[in-house]
């Protein structure tokens, strides 16, 4: 059969073959679904809401990161990598490792809960980085 001598031959051919087969794939669970991309470079401040007796916004000292190159962000811990598919931040690597945020906006997240819920936590572009 002409057909089967695609999968028996090896090489260049199968490999970029298979290449396109897993780009094609569907991503389950939802979670890696979209378009890959990178978050503005910059210092992101995370806070929580205030209240009507005080400040506005409670800023989270110890959740400060500033996002570099490519995929990279940096904290007063180390750094790490992100994955963002879609609307889905994912920190893979590093001191925020497992932290989800959805992005609303051009420069401002949301934190995911680890029930998949959005939490009070925001965290919002202050400045870019050159």
């Amino acid at each position: 059969m002409i057909g089967s001598k695609i999968f028996t031959s090896s090489g260049p051919a199968l490999a970029l073959f298979a290449a396109f087969g897993l780009l094609a794939a569907p991503a389950s669970g939802g979670e890696m679904q979209g378009r890959l991309g990178t978050l503005p470079h910059g210092s992101y401040v995370c806070s929580l809401p205030g209240d009507a007796g005080g400040p506005a916004w409670l800023e989270l000292e110890d959740k400060r990161f500033t996002i570099e190159n490519a995929s990279i962000y940096r904290t007063e811990n180390g750094s790490g990598t992100y994955l963002l598919t879609g609307k889905r931040v994912t920190f893979t690597r590093g001191p925020m490792k497992g932290m989800k945020f959805e992005r609303t906006g051009n420069a401002s997240l949301r934190w995911i809960d680890d029930d998949g819920k959005p939490g009070r936590i925001r965290c919002i572009r202050s400045a870019a980085t050159r």
